[in-house]
């Protein structure tokens, strides 16, 4: 870089600083209050103990998370095994009259034994064939299969983690969701599930992930509420157990 070039940049950067200063000092004058140079000192970090403290028993969990899920528009299912979590998507496919289905590649959806159990419908793996547009294919799905990494009773949100078998596709673009969700993964606070991700540090996150709290709800559009705009509008919580 030739001196000219970088005597250049740092009259701009120079530039640049002035005008932020100003627009702070800006702010401050309007504010009647004096510019903060420094990070103010905070005495409290983090939740306090007693929300640390808070814990639900099993019933109260999965009434909790119940309660939230279905009161933004969502459908909750509690089955006692896999083989009625099979069955109850066996019932919902013929009752929706789909075509199409595609899952998470995972070995417990494995052991559902969907192909077998909805031979008339076309069931796809996510990411099993390297020459498939698995985006689209997830688009042109009528109902998509998740498995859920973790729950929260009392924000009613499930947490879906995407990896090379579990792409965030199946849980956002097919008409109809249906989450399913081990009871031993439904916690009573989110800091449950946060917190695994610090202790795993930065380089063990996933790609994504993503917290699901009913069917897609956008009301950008003159504050019209409208369900199914970025995601599925119709989303079924299966709590396993």
């Amino acid at each position: 870089m030739g001196s000219e070039h970088q005597q250049w940049l740092e009259a701009m950067e120079e530039k640049s600083r002035r005008r932020q200063e100003k627009f702070m000092d800006d702010i401050a004058a309007k504010l009647q209050r004096p510019r903060l140079r420094h990070a103010p000192t905070h005495v409290f970090r983090g939740a306090p103990d007693f929300w640390h403290e808070l814990e639900w028993d099993e019933e109260q969990r999965i009434q909790a998370f119940t309660d939230n899920f279905v009161s933004v528009g969502a459908h909750i299912v509690r089955v006692q095994d896999l083989g009625e979590a099979a069955q109850f998507i066996t019932n919902k496919a013929h009752e929706l009259s789909a075509k199409y289905l595609i899952r998470q590649n995972e070995q417990v959806l494995n052991d559902l034994g969907l192909e077998e159990q909805l031979p008339d419908v076309q069931i796809s793996v996510w990411n099993s064939a390297p020459e498939v547009d698995w985006k689209a294919r997830a688009a042109e799905a009528d109902i998509g299969i998740v498995m859920a990494d973790y729950a929260t009773a009392y924000t009613g949100s499930v947490t879906v983690l995407s990896s090379p078998e579990k792409g965030r596709s199946v849980s956002l673009l097919p008409t109809v969701l249906v989450l399913i969700i081990p009871v031993q993964r439904l916690y009573t606070r989110l800091g449950e599930t946060l917190h695994r991700f610090d202790e795993a540090g930065r380089e063990q996150l996933p790609a994504g992930i993503h917290f699901i709290s009913g069917p897609s709800r956008s009301s950008d559009i003159e504050n019209d509420l409208t369900i199914g705009v970025h995601g599925p509008g119709v989303v079924y919580g299966v709590i396993v157990g």
